[in-house]
């Protein structure tokens, strides 16, 4: 009996959700801790404003779908290089660029019709994105240098050229960021304005999150039902075989990071047309939602699906965090929070791992 029950974990993805479940638990323990060390008498009542914040209103959760799109694209970004075995940590500057080539044809393409300046953004944003994941990819490819070396150098490099290119060409000096983009640039809201709201006061969901999820599942499909996608998971499980059996290693390597590159470069694209408002602001800051794609594909475990709804937690506790502050708590404890349980979703790789360990040795019993 026993045995059946551990094949069965192993065989339906349970370990899996078990890891990543026992990782967020961990986490929000945690984050309760030191919200007890901060303001005992308020911990419980702030902790409780987290856990329902994200939903206490439809505008709330209107806001929750907004915040997950973009960290959802990053995290896809990060976890299908990983399925390919590389480490992505460009994702901010792969964001950034397409961030910036958004805003810029939002801007300034106003010849555009209605229903293809928003597409002609996104489509920018993409080729954006894939141009600055690919060289990383080249380097790594061809002249063997670490992803990881490369792609931190092309996060600072992005950076800072956008800084340049938003003040040369679509600056705007008196918010000392970018001019917002046209209003046909903007994704459709497809009623979500009229489902999250509360009174008079509007959410940001749009269209993107439903973009975002069909990213996912199309990624899924690459990695598990094409030809394709297992030429780069085999790649990246072992380059040697690979090369053994006639797979392209440098076409491999290149091919995933521009793919990574494009995921990330579309991820700022939403976050830009979403109609909020946002611009790119001139600062020497990267771009956080790139470095959250890295947990958020962490707690999905790389998986496109379960990246949609590790995505979907992080913006649903930053989004409940919020409501932290009526109970006296300072916003920087929501951000202590926050980074706490992500911190701790690299837990759930050992959990994975622990009980893994107790499978094969009950299978050996």
């Amino acid at each position: 009996m026993k045995i059946k029950l551990l094949n069965s974990i192993e065989k339906y993805g349970l370990l899996d959700a078990l890891s990543s479940v026992t990782a967020i638990f961990v986490g929000l323990l945690a984050g309760l801790i030191i919200m007890f060390a901060s303001n005992a008498s308020q911990a419980l009542f702030g902790f409780g404003a987290i856990l329902t914040g994200g939903f206490s209103t439809m505008n709330d959760l209107g806001q929750v779908l907004y915040f997950a799109t973009p960290v959802i694209m990053t995290g896809l970004s990060v976890g299908f290089s990983a399925k390919t075995g590389l480490f992505n940590i460009g994702a901010a500057g792969q964001f950034i660029i397409g961030a910036y080539a958004a805003v810029l044809v939002g801007v300034k393409c106003s010849f555009l019709p209605g229903h293809l300046h928003w597409i002609a953004a996104l489509i920018a944003a993409m080729l954006a994105g894939a141009l600055w994941g690919a060289i990383p990819g080249i380097f790594k490819a061809l002249f063997n240098v670490h992803e990881v070396i490369s792609c931190i150098m092309t996060n600072y490099i992005g950076t800072y050229l956008v800084n340049y290119l938003v003040t040369k060409t679509v600056f705007d000096p008196l918010r000392n960021q970018s001019m917002r983009v046209m209003d046909t640039a903007n994704l459709p809201r497809l009623g979500m304005d009229k489902i999250f709201r509360d009174g008079f006061i509007v959410s940001s969901a749009n269209s993107g999150i439903i973009i975002a999820i069909c990213f996912a599942v199309l990624i899924f499909i690459i990695l598990e039902k094409t030809s394709f996608g297992y030429e780069l998971k085999a790649c990246g499980f072992n380059r040697e075989a690979a090369r053994y059996a006639g797979i392209n290693e440098k076409r491999s390597i290149i091919m995933s990071m521009i793919i990574a590159g494009a995921l990330a470069g579309l991820g700022g694209a939403l976050l830009f047309l979403a109609g909020s408002g946002k611009a790119i602001n001139v600062v020497d800051m990267l771009a956080q939602e790139g470095f959250n794609g890295i947990p958020v594909a962490l707690l999905g475990l790389n998986n496109p699906i379960g990246i949609i709804f590790s995505g979907l937690l992080i913006a649903y506790l930053n989004v409940g965090g919020f409501n932290m502050q009526l109970y006296n708590f300072a916003p920087q404890i929501i951000e202590i929070i926050i980074a706490v349980i992500i911190y701790f979703s690299a837990f759930s790789l050992l959990v994975k791992g622990f009980i893994g360990s107790i499978i094969k040795r009950r299978r050996g019993l």
